[in-house]
């Protein structure tokens, strides 16, 4: 076996994909022991607080070692991966290969893996095959992992909950494996694995003879049933004591679900956020009856064809312009200097709910872009969101914020403030109630504004004035032409 000198490797580390970030989760790998890779290769997606980003390597060579499995959470500046280069690259490649050869990793590297993939940047790469995040560690019992994927697939196509897959029924059944290895995808053999099943036994229905998730469910449809127990005679069962716990009580009833990631961060920022900074938040209910007619007729507009228009790029423009005519609200606190520092631009961050958790992505200088641009920007920042491909830099600098808890049909509620910024918006569901209008009681289109600010920098009067000039925008959208 040939051997190699240190200098034939290279130790890619962990890096810093975000600002002052400290670990990073390794979600997937995309290479093996033995493989080749060139620069600029994603070799692995990594989920830090803030994004799921995806590493490139920096230089070709072939892999020698994965330093850590899929799942672990690596602190920034660890060494992840080993890669032969040079004149080592290839006297490492044979005996890689054959030293991987009869491992499960190195059998499911077999599979046909995706091809298209090209070279990305770190955090703004957008793979040619969705890339789904692993699960974690006590999400739910292993065995039930098949069935809870098909049942969630069912209700979001309509159908309400999953039923056991009936098995296929060919024109003619394929021909047992007879020599070689049943060809499937590494999650299909996983799945196999998890429900007991012999993939030697499940009978192909994919392109080329290739095994699929339904096979694998088929085949465990298709098992004969157990014989049930012959019962019992009755037996009459003593009085239950006072005290003693339900007979359906189960210690199997609780699921622990590690803390890390973005739920970690967010965790840290908001304790660390409602114990330094004073909170104060103050409400109004606001007709936005105007405010609704004015996005159907934007709605319509050609100069709005194919951007995303809606109450909430209405309800940013109001607050973009209150923050204009009261520029002390765009500010934080610097602790160390013991200054107050007045910000003269404004990165409007909109919480957002993703799979990921929530996560406050923010449009860069959003106060000097116009209705039309600010509304590409909020689609775009969805979007994004939505796909689990927000950056790092997206969620970084943010001065004040919108959260649109309306959406779940809440009212209001009281926000707390992300770290560094000094005030947050939340605007309740927007409902037809009755309403006092021009002397007489109609329904009208009706919501609940709360703003929370740091009190520190932030008086009374100051959040007050913006609360109130956002409500009068909202309610007479005309003022956007005259104030902003």
């Amino acid at each position: 076996m040939t051997t190699m000198t240190d200098s034939s490797v290279r130790e890619f580390k962990m890096p810093d994909v975000g600002e002052g970030l400290t670990e990073a989760e390794i979600l997937k790998w995309y290479v093996q022991p033995g493989d080749t890779v060139t620069d600029g290769q994603v070799v692995c997606e990594v989920e830090t607080a803030k994004a799921a980003v995806e590493l490139p390597i920096p230089y070709d060579g072939v892999v020698r070692e994965l330093h850590f499995p899929e799942g672990t959470t690596v602190d920034v500046g660890t060494s992840i991966i080993a890669v032969a280069v040079g004149d080592g690259a290839a006297a490492a490649a044979e005996p890689v290969q054959e030293a991987v050869a009869d491992t499960p990793a190195a059998a499911e590297a077999e599979e046909p893996k995706p091809e298209g993939r090209q070279p990305v940047l770190v955090g703004y790469g957008v793979s040619t095959s969705s890339t789904k995040r692993r699960p974690r560690k006590g999400a739910q019992p292993p065995a039930a992992a098949g069935e809870a994927s098909a049942a969630i697939q069912a209700e979001m196509n309509g159908h309400g909950p999953a039923a056991p897959a009936a098995p296929p029924a060919p024109a003619a059944p394929a021909a047992p494996v007879t020599g070689g290895r049943p060809l499937a995808k590494p999650p299909v053999r996983k799945l196999a694995k998890d429900l007991g099943v012999d993939l030697a036994t499940v009978v192909p229905s994919g392109p080329d003879g290739i095994i699929t998730r339904e096979d694998v469910h088929a085949a465990v449809a298709a098992e004969p049933a157990a014989p049930e127990p012959q019962a019992a005679p009755a037996a009459v069962a003593p009085a239950p004591s006072p005290t003693a716990a339900p007979a359906s009580y189960d210690t199997t009833r609780e699921t622990r679900v590690p803390v890390k990631g973005v739920r970690k961060a967010t965790a840290a920022a908001m304790v660390g956020s409602a114990f330094t900074a004073p909170h104060v938040t103050e409400f109004v209910t606001v007709d936005v009856t105007r405010t609704m007619k004015l996005v159907e007729e934007l709605k319509q507009d050609k100069e709005y064809a194919g951007l995303r228009v809606n109450p909430l790029l209405l309800i940013a423009k109001a607050l973009l312009v209150a923050i204009k005519r009261n520029p002390d609200i765009n500010a934080s606190w610097d602790e160390a200097a013991q200054e107050i520092v007045v910000k003269h631009y404004v990165n409007l961050g909109i919480a957002a709910a993703t799979p990921r958790g929530l996560i406050v992505p923010n449009i860069k200088d959003a106060h000097a872009q116009t209705l039309p641009q600010l509304a590409g920007s909020l689609g775009e920042l969805v979007s994004t969101a939505r796909e689990g491909k927000t950056s790092p830099a997206a969620m970084q600098g943010g001065t004040v914020t919108i959260t649109n808890v309306g959406v779940f049909g809440v009212d209001t509620g009281t926000p707390i403030l992300n770290p560094g910024e000094s005030a947050i918006l939340a605007v309740g569901a927007i409902k037809l109630q009755p309403w006092v209008h021009k002397g007489k009681v109609k329904p009208r289109q009706v919501t609940t504004l709360a703003l929370s600010f740091d009190h520190r920098l932030v008086d009374g009067e100051l959040g007050s004035k913006v609360l109130a000039d956002v409500a009068a925008v909202l309610e007479q959208p005309k003022r956007l032409i005259s104030w902003a």
